[in-house]
């Protein structure tokens, strides 16, 4: 099945390049060379995964993700030459899934992308499936299929990678998961110490289900090993 990837990029050079090697992937581009017009064209556009540059004229790349992360969980993935952990930690917590600085290798990119989408469709339901599949714990509740949750009944929302990280904790109840061990599920990549993707991700999660993020009540910090739900 083909896959529409929306590329956000103004460095035409860049986005030449980018395009020619994905299409070799299989996959249909969409380019856009400035915020408005990327807003304009995923308006407009079934699309399965943006890749995002940061540095956009008219309007930024985080002006643009926080606009869409308002309406929809399409993959996201930055490119960007603004490689800091401060700015990783500010485009992860608008709501990116992951991160890629430049310059970087085709081969890391193509397999980034495969990774995301195959990540952003496993949990849809086949065309033979008629029941939901629903997760409870306590007050929280994860439905597999619509990619809803909700808390005390109420709806929060959630990105894609905050959905398979909480999806992942409820499935395994009170089972301790290193840093590694959620990097390696989720990102389906090898983990190279990378502490503060995992730790923004757990923030903002604990902001969006937690009465008191500083104090969870449900995904709980063991110290020196990693994180777990319950108690």
């Amino acid at each position: 099945m083909q896959r529409n990837v929306l590329l956000v990029e103004d460095d035409r050079d860049i986005s030449k390049l980018v395009k020619s090697y994905l299409e070799q992937e299989n996959f249909t581009i969409l380019t856009a060379f400035d915020g408005e017009e990327a807003l304009a064209l995923f308006k407009k556009n079934e699309v399965d995964l943006i890749l995002l540059d940061l540095m956009l004229p008219k309007l930024s790349g985080m002006d643009f993700l926080k606009q869409i992360r308002t309406k929809s969980l399409v993959p996201v993935l930055i490119i960007s030459a603004k490689g800091s952990d401060i700015d990783k930690a500010l485009g992860l917590g608008f709501g990116a899934d992951d991160y890629i600085s430049k310059p970087f290798s085709m081969v890391e990119l193509t397999a980034r992308v495969h990774a995301a989408i195959r990540r952003a469709t496993q949990y849809l339901p086949s065309e033979n499936e008629s029941t939901s599949t629903i997760l409870h714990y306590n007050e929280l509740t994860l439905d597999l299929k619509t990619f809803l949750a909700l808390v005390k009944g109420e709806t929060v929302h959630l990105t894609s990678k905050e959905f398979h990280i909480l999806k992942l904790f409820m499935s395994n109840q009170n089972r301790v998961f290193t840093k590694e061990q959620i990097y390696h599920l989720i990102w389906e990549d090898d983990y190279y110490g990378n502490e503060n993707v995992i730790n923004v991700h757990i923030r903002r999660l604990r902001e969006k289900i937690e009465v008191d993020p500083s104090n969870p009540q449900y995904i709980r910090t063991i110290w020196g090993i990693g994180y777990k739900l319950g108690e």
